[in-house]
């Protein structure tokens, strides 16, 4: 990411912004004090900028948004299918099939159709190849344009004195100042001023690759020399806030900001062009393969002279030879058979087949395969090498097992549940007493309902939740759980977590006191709808 990871942060004077001089010290936001970042950005944190110096800020940097490059062209993608020694020969060789079968048509008066089927077949097995290259290299640039959609689209920002709603991410300037709540995605990098929760804790895995969300703080960091991790007071672009909310200040916008640098390390590596283990084979094969047979055809081409290149003898003494053109060009059409009978037409569909194949097979586990030769590249690793497993997760996680109080104090009881997903309807709790859910049950249920910020909601046929992992993880058990006396809630609702909502309507939340490591707890009043009465709900992790 570069030294301090924040190398590209620009500055209102233009100094550090992108493209500037790389010798010129960057302002170290974080190991700044929030006072010092505002005077550095010339920005109020009452007023916020003004739209005149958010307008010229703008047009001087640019929007808030990642470049776009534009995708090679469908030609490109074909000519480098042929980019192959292999494909080369059968192409070449296709061509001077097909001139002669058209030259043997010409002569004879009539073209056979039989002539047509060997050229025509190498055509196909060359169209075919190139089709599944092309279409493969466009899924892959198509995919890579979704790192785009980590980006915000919209924040929350102070203009004039007052706050606006809903202002386009893109419009975003350096020195805005903005308000993020839970729930919310980071639209730019941003020094945290002042945290109107107790806690604020962002899920920068899409950075780091790290499963658990850190706390962030708006205290200075005496070390200014350090990573993504040590920049506790610093929220990045294409993050996500998990739990509560703060207000901060823009210190990098577009490819200024660290998701920035990592789409234009992407662009970088996708312009490499180093050639795999099986492709360099498959070159140095060709390649031998083509001087091989152009010794061998060329060898019974002059084996064969005699027959089409005669002379005349008066006296015993050559005086003048006689040429056939025709014997010449059956003699050559017969070097050319042999040489594409030598030959492996069928090798690269069926490498490109195999290749096609695999590709298919890691799609389905949601990996990207920009070339297809880069399937043989994975297949010849034998030992990946991870820093802990965190990195190798899908930062899901679900029930497995409920254990509440039984009947007597000094009883409990436990129930298996089943689902690793976060949609409510996978899996179900083994035994469980659907029409007589007892008082201890009934409060697990409310607390994990209540005692929760996190959300899940249904997109492109997978569920995706806001907020902690565990919490998420709650709130689906809640729906697994269903409601007392068996109440099914209206199945009308077009809320996922139906049984949540019906909880929240039961029992209003009237105060928060978010998770802090220190505690290791979460607390919330709420407000019973019936009795008016308060009532403290406390939820515990890691005991």
């Amino acid at each position: 990411m570069g030294k301090g990871g924040q190398d590209e942060a620009a500055r209102p004077d233009g100094s550090g912004s992108p493209g500037a001089d790389p010798d010129v010290p960057v302002f170290p936001f974080w190991a700044r004090t929030p006072s010092d970042c505002l005077a550095e950005l010339g920005v109020s944190a009452d007023r916020g900028l003004s739209s005149d110096d958010a307008a010229a800020r703008l047009h001087k940097y640019g929007p808030n948004e990642l470049e776009r490059h534009a995708p090679p062209s469908l030609w490109k993608l074909v000519l480098e299918q042929f980019n192959d020694t292999l494909v080369r020969i059968l192409l070449a060789a296709a061509v001077v099939s097909f001139v002669l079968a058209l030259y043997d048509g010409a002569e004879g008066g009539e073209v056979r159709a039989t002539a047509f089927v060997e050229p025509l077949v190498i055509f196909l097995i060359l169209i075919v190849n190139a089709v599944v290259g092309v279409w493969q290299e466009s899924n892959a640039e198509k995919a890579l344009e979704a790192l785009k959609e980590i980006q915000s689209e919209h924040a929350t920002v102070k203009r004039d004195g007052r706050w606006k709603h809903g202002l386009p991410a893109r419009d975003l300037v350096i020195g805005d100042i903005v308000e993020l709540r839970v729930g919310d995605k980071v639209p730019a990098d941003m020094r945290v001023l002042q945290l109107i929760s107790s806690t604020l804790r962002v899920e920068q895995g899409s950075l780091t690759g790290e499963t658990s969300s850190v706390n962030k703080t708006s205290h200075k960091i005496h070390l200014e020399d350090t990573d993504i991790q040590g920049k506790e007071c610093m929220v990045f672009a294409g993050t996500t806030i998990v739990n509560g909310s703060a207000v901060c200040v823009v210190t990098g916008t577009g490819m200024a900001t660290e998701i920035g640098k990592i789409h234009s390390q992407i662009q970088e590596a996708s312009q490499e062009e180093d050639d795999t283990p099986l492709k360099k084979k498959l070159n140095e094969f060709g390649e031998a393969l083509t001087a091989i047979i152009g010794v061998i055809c060329i060898l019974v081409w002059l084996i064969n002279v005699k027959y089409f290149l005669t002379w005349e003898y008066v006296d015993g003494w050559p005086t003048n030879f006689k040429f056939s053109f025709e014997k010449c060009t059956y003699y050559f059409e017969i070097a050319v058979a042999l040489a594409v009978a030598a030959i492996p037409e069928g090798l690269p569909a069926v490498i490109t087949t195999c290749l096609a194949l695999g590709t298919r097979k890691m799609a389905q586990k949601n990996a990207l395969v920009r070339k297809l030769p880069s399937v043989e590249t994975l297949g010849c690793t034998t030992v990946i090498c991870s820093d802990k497993t965190g990195t190798l997760t899908t930062n899901q996680m679900s029930a497995v097992r409920l254990v509440a109080i039984g009947r007597w104090p000094d009883t409990l009881r436990n129930f298996k549940v089943d689902g690793t997903t976060y949609d409510p309807s996978d899996g179900k709790i083994h035994d469980w007493p659907t029409l007589n859910m007892d008082d201890n049950l009934q409060m697990i249920a409310k607390i994990a309902a209540l005692c929760n910020d996190a959300s899940i909601a249904h997109s492109e046929h997978q569920y995706v939740a806001t907020g902690m992992p565990t919490e998420a993880a709650l709130k689906v058990l809640v729906e697994k759980m269903g409601l007392p006396g068996g109440y099914t809630p209206s199945l009308d609702s077009s809320d996922l977590l139906r049984c949540c909502q019906w909880w929240n309507n039961d029992a209003k939340r009237v105060g928060t006191l978010e998770f802090d490591r220190t505690r290791k707890s979460m607390g919330v009043i709420v407000k019973k709808a019936e009795t008016g009465k308060n009532l403290l709900l406390v939820k515990v992790f890691g005991v």
